[in-house]
């Protein structure tokens, strides 16, 4: 395997408490991030923006997001694209498991380790 092959291991990766409602897991490479998401039912996340674009494809719960005014529900199996600097958030319709991927990364995640869970 050459050297710049690097393979993470979801469960091998500290589940970061954003929340008491909300973790999340990171892996971070140099121009896009993966992010592994839990929210307990309930939760919300408050309407923030960032340079990053995000896709955001719930594995497993469901999630209402206003996106730039606009609701949508986003199920199972679902995806949702969300453009850089477009106005967000959400709120967890059940407890969801989703991965959020970012690009460029969200260095703030990365340097405080802590935030809100936007």
């Amino acid at each position: 395997m050459p050297s710049n092959v690097v393979v993470h291991r979801w469960e091998s990766l500290e589940l970061e408490r954003v929340t008491e409602m909300i973790s999340r897991k990171v892996v971070a490479a140099e121009r896009q991030m993966l992010v592994q998401v839990y929210l307990k039912r309930g939760a919300h996340v408050p309407v923030h923006q960032h340079d990053s674009e995000q896709l955001t494809y719930v594995l497993q719960g469901a999630l209402r997001m206003v996106i730039g005014g606009e609701t949508v529900v986003v199920r199972e199996g679902e995806l949702v694209h969300i453009p850089a600097r477009a106005s967000h958030q959400t709120e967890a319709l059940d407890d969801t498991f989703e991965l959020e991927l970012f690009s460029p990364v969200r260095t703030e995640w990365l340097s405080s380790r802590s935030g809100n869970g936007s």
